[in-house]
């Protein structure tokens, strides 16, 4: 991978046009199954439901035809912060609740129960990784939005305004992208008057000191980004209208109900196994 290759590295936000079973569902379908699926594996109390969760999202991987080596990619990011989370877990989980001591170090005991609720934790979050990085990949920016429109239109008429909601998720997805692009290009100019971008360092003090100069040119350039947004959507008049219309229909079909209706079975499944 080359060193500048910032994009790659960052697969959650990026829609993978593989024209498979699962991109061919109705978006508002394809929310439902992914948020259904998101809540079981949040909550489920049980091994045997994380497992099942995780084996639909895998599932739901091979049918989408999405490479899995650069699904997976998306899990690399975040792995330092998960492994510090579990640490941290099997550490300070409580011995009274489990008293099978493995290792005594001090005042903190690890306990086979703290091993298992740090593993649980670790699968867990990366589960909810994969179901959010899956939501991209099937899910174009304009259908996730035509979809989450349409699903939360009832909530307008109780007078609770969706359309800004939608907005924000809209520009988070696009910003995460344009982030690991600006950021590709910063590092590139760098490296070109004669930073030292190429090399890699061993490290981690290393890594964060060559980081650090490119913090403040992407930060102005995220705010120029945010402020040229603002400005089209004023002259776009957004906001002058209470409800907006689409040209876009979507069509709820059998073989949609079909899958939510599968989906809401192993949800139900994960969280009471």
């Amino acid at each position: 991978m080359s060193e500048f290759d910032f994009l790659s590295r960052i697969p959650l936000g990026q829609y993978i046009p593989t024209n498979s079973i699962i991109h061919r569902l109705d978006p508002r379908a394809k929310i439902i199954i992914f948020g259904v699926l998101l809540i079981a594996i949040t909550f489920t109390p049980s091994q045997l439901g994380l497992s099942i969760g995780i084996a639909a999202l895998l599932l739901a991987l091979l049918l989408s035809k999405v490479p899995i080596g650069f699904a997976l990619k998306g899990l690399l990011v975040p792995l330092p912060f998960l492994l510090i989370i579990a640490i941290i877990q099997v550490f300070f989980y409580s011995s009274a609740l489990d008293p099978n001591i493995l290792i005594k170090l001090g005042k903190l005991n690890i306990t086979s129960g703290g091993l298992l609720a740090g593993v649980m934790l670790l699968i867990r979050f990366a589960g909810l990784i994969l179901c959010l990085s899956l939501v991209s990949f099937v899910t174009s920016t304009s259908e996730l939005l035509h979809g989450l429109t349409k699903i939360l239109s009832p909530l307008n008429r109780v007078g609770i305004q969706t359309m800004d909601f939608v907005m924000i998720v809209q520009v988070t997805l696009r910003f995460l992208p344009f982030l690991a692009q600006s950021a590709e290009r910063i590092a590139k100019a760098q490296a070109s008057r004669g930073s030292d971008w190429g090399q890699k360092r061993k490290g981690l003090f290393n890594r964060i000191r060559q980081v650090i100069p490119m913090i403040i040119p992407l930060f102005i350039t995220s705010l120029r980004r945010s402020e040229n947004l603002a400005l089209a959507m004023d002259a776009r008049a957004y906001g002058v209208l209470k409800y907006r219309s689409s040209m876009t229909e979507l069509h709820f079909s059998f073989r949609d109900g079909l899958a939510v209706l599968i989906s809401v079975v192993v949800s139900l499944a994960v969280f009471f196994a």
